[in-house]
């Protein structure tokens, strides 16, 4: 991204459009599957400007799997907002928008757990567990909102769904509609785990 002449250089614009470059060059071929000057390449920066904003290779895919997973907490936490009001209806949202992404041609499961499954250490385990913390907030919410007895639990619960229902549709092509599955079994789960009405 070579800079015009007589332009000022932006260094938060500069990092934002490499980290926009490489993410989907680091989705689809892993973290090992290119080199720095691949990277650079798809960028159109030189190795001393990719250093100068992220240290190293490793500070940028740390910067890119953080930047992605603020993205996709915006994503879902947008699709359970327009649902409205009613739990039931939030949840099944966020279901909604899993299947909608896990049908697009791209797609090659949770780029965070598969940088986190392929390093398996700091910082990738580090901001795997940051964004499942992400994920779990939301969920936490809409089971308190729900009225659950014991919304934590339900929440870990509904966790447990979404991340499954993404490794699924990713490495079980004989398992079609995962989300959808999944989204049929978290709301019988909210519907057990729902307080009584007293009589």
């Amino acid at each position: 991204m070579p800079v015009p002449k007589g332009s000022t250089l932006d260094p938060a614009r500069t990092r934002a459009a490499i980290i926009q470059a490489v993410t989907p060059v680091l989705y689809e071929r892993g973290l090992d599957g290119v080199g720095v000057a691949e990277l650079c390449a798809a960028t159109g920066v030189s190795k001393e400007t990719l250093y100068r904003h992220f240290g190293s290779k490793e500070g940028l895919i740390e910067a890119v799997l953080r930047e992605r997973s603020e993205r996709v907490t915006r994503w879902l936490r947008a699709a359970a907002e327009a649902a409205g009001p009613d739990p039931a209806d939030q949840l099944a949202a966020v279901f909604d928008a899993l299947a909608s992404w896990h049908a697009e041609p791209g797609f090659r499961g949770c780029a965070i757990v598969n940088a986190a499954t392929q390093h398996h250490g700091d910082p990738e385990m580090g901001v795997a567990a940051s964004h499942l913390d992400r994920r779990l907030a939301l969920l936490t919410e809409i089971a308190i909102r729900a009225g659950a007895a014991d919304p934590e639990t339900l929440a870990r619960q509904w966790l447990i769904l979404v991340s499954g229902c993404t490794t699924v549709a990713d490495q079980h092509p004989g398992t079609p509609h995962a989300a959808r599955l999944a989204r049929q079994a978290a709301l019988t789960l909210l519907q057990a785990a729902r307080v009584p009405s007293a009589p």
